[in-house]
């Protein structure tokens, strides 16, 4: 904190004390969040993000002409298997129903974006969902994509994933 003004708004924003981790117990121990106090809620994030690939491989999904098979079908289920089983994945992630999952395609002359939307009704927020979701999906589109973005030393200089983010989070009680 700087001399005494302002109070908690100038306070170090990287300074945490130990009571303040949801994460960490009393002896420092990683820990989930008790939730089960809590109300439930509905509750929607959506997550977006985009892999940038060349314009040849593009007008090949386009066309449906990837030898491994239709890129955008096998990546919706990608996503959707990710979202189920975000829980798996990330430690001290609840385990939350899965009300529904909403992926949406747009394909650019340099990529694809990905956007995947998922609701619950429960306890804690599925904004990891959404992410796994996102993330996994673009892998699969990378995997299915690959032998086409490939140069000729096997590398991959145009192919990135990039802009992955939270868009929308929201949470409805009653």
């Amino acid at each position: 904190m700087t001399g005494g003004e302002g109070g908690d708004a100038d306070a170090d924003v990287n300074a945490t004390d130990d009571s303040d981790l949801t994460h960490v117990d009393d002896d420092g121990d990683a820990q989930m969040v008790n939730v089960g106090e809590k109300p439930d809620s509905r509750r929607r994030a959506v997550a977006r993000g985009t892999i940038h690939l060349t314009e040849s491989t593009v007008g090949a999904i386009r066309a449906d002409e990837i030898g491994k098979g239709d890129v955008l079908s096998t990546a919706r289920i990608g996503a959707i298997q990710a979202v189920k089983h975000t829980w798996e994945t990330i430690p001290m992630c609840h385990q939350i129903p899965i009300t529904n999952v909403d992926t949406e395609f747009d394909v650019a002359d340099d990529g694809v974006t990905l956007s995947v939307a998922v609701e619950t009704t429960g306890k804690t927020g599925c904004e990891m969902e959404a992410l796994e979701g996102v993330t996994t999906g673009l892998n699969v589109v990378w995997d299915m994509v690959k032998a086409a973005e490939k140069n000729d030393e096997g590398q991959y200089p145009e192919t990135r994933i990039s802009d992955v983010r939270v868009v929308e989070k929201k949470k409805r009680t009653g």
